[in-house]
């Protein structure tokens, strides 16, 4: 690649893909001007630092995500719905493990709530929970089971966590089931606890 032509766009993009290939964690400026044939000081045009260069990379992922899962869900409800979202989620997670690391980074909260892709993410998951009749705080509660059993899920299969004979794929689909059943037979907050919740992105 050639200096010539360097945007912020193609320097974020190009960073998506290294971290695919190495990792999240392995990204480096200097890492991502030797795959663009300049010296680190013609990245610093485009980016301030590593933490913003990351966290553009975490935007960008963000708002790759919640299209897949966006365009998996659309039309459905119910199980469907939820079987729909695991799966595009797995598949992303699998298929584009930097940027799914990305999409764990915890961002400034002013930027989140600037973030068109954090908001759809909380709106196409919140829709989903309350086909379910869920509302608050059961809501919150429920977004962070799905978030922790799928997150957990895969984050194992990709370190070849799971080693018994039972076939991955079967194993994940009745964890779906058994998670649909459990948002069918959800426990009401009661007491104190119906007081709380929080705005559904767990």
């Amino acid at each position: 690649m050639v200096r010539a032509g360097l945007t912020t766009e193609r320097v974020v993009a190009a960073a998506a893909d290294l971290a695919d290939s190495i990792g999240f964690d392995k990204v480096t400026i200097s890492a991502l001007a030797r795959g663009f044939g300049v010296k680190d000081a013609s990245l610093y045009s485009h980016v301030r630092n590593l933490h913003d260069l990351r966290t553009r990379v975490a935007l960008l992922a963000a708002g790759e995500f919640i299209d897949r899962i966006g365009t998996a869900v659309a039309g459905r409800a119910g199980k469907d719905a939820l079987v729909a979202f695991a799966d595009a989620y797995r598949a992303f997670a699998l298929e584009r493990p930097g940027r799914y690391e990305a999409t764990q980074m915890r961002v400034d909260p002013e930027i989140v709530a600037g973030s068109t892709a954090f908001h759809r993410t909380v709106e196409t998951t919140g829709a989903m929970l309350r086909a379910y009749g869920l509302a608050e705080p059961d809501l919150t509660d429920a977004v962070r089971l799905l978030r922790s059993t799928f997150h957990g899920y895969c984050a194992l299969e990709a370190s070849g966590g799971f080693g018994a004979p039972r076939d991955v794929q079967t194993s994940w689909e009745r964890s779906v089931e058994a998670l649909h059943f459990l948002l069918e037979h959800w426990p009401s907050a009661t007491g104190e606890d119906a007081d709380e919740g929080e705005d559904g992105h767990g």
